[in-house]
């Protein structure tokens, strides 16, 4: 199984999701907007708070691990630039966001839900950086 590594599909990015991937590709870390008045994560990016509504919010690095929810390995290729087959991974984030990803192995036979993770940025040869994950122990 071979993940992608030459291009990526063409973003569209959100009026919110800049920061994110500018952090990512500048520090290889993770950052998410956090609540000034709840310090609740945002994830994705959005203009105010899902828990008290608030607009206000700092970007912060969160710690890149966390554990695996779901995963599924497609047998059919949906965009020229992911030819088949390769894993999508959904991961619940230690600070609770839930991100959807791939891992850079192949996944081991079985299942890896609860299996923990850890952030493994990845540099495409187009520039692009995309947050995948590695499996941890």
């Amino acid at each position: 199984m071979m993940l992608q590594n030459s291009a990526t599909p063409a973003r569209v990015l959100g009026l919110y999701d800049e920061p994110f991937w500018k952090r990512l590709k500048q520090d290889g870390r993770l950052s998410l907007q956090c609540c000034r008045h709840c310090s609740t994560w945002r994830y994705p990016p959005g203009p105010v708070c899902q828990s008290c509504l608030s607009p206000d919010y700092d970007w912060k690095p969160v710690s890149g691990h966390g554990e695996i929810l779901s995963w599924i390995v497609f047998h059919r290729s949906y965009l020229p630039e992911y030819s088949s087959p390769y894993n999508v991974v959904a991961v619940r984030l230690d600070e609770g966001p839930t991100m959807i990803s791939n891992l850079v192995e192949e996944p081991p036979p079985g299942s890896v839900i609860g299996r923990r993770v850890a952030l493994q940025p990845v540099e495409m040869d187009d520039g692009v950086t995309l947050p995948r994950f590695r499996l941890l122990d």
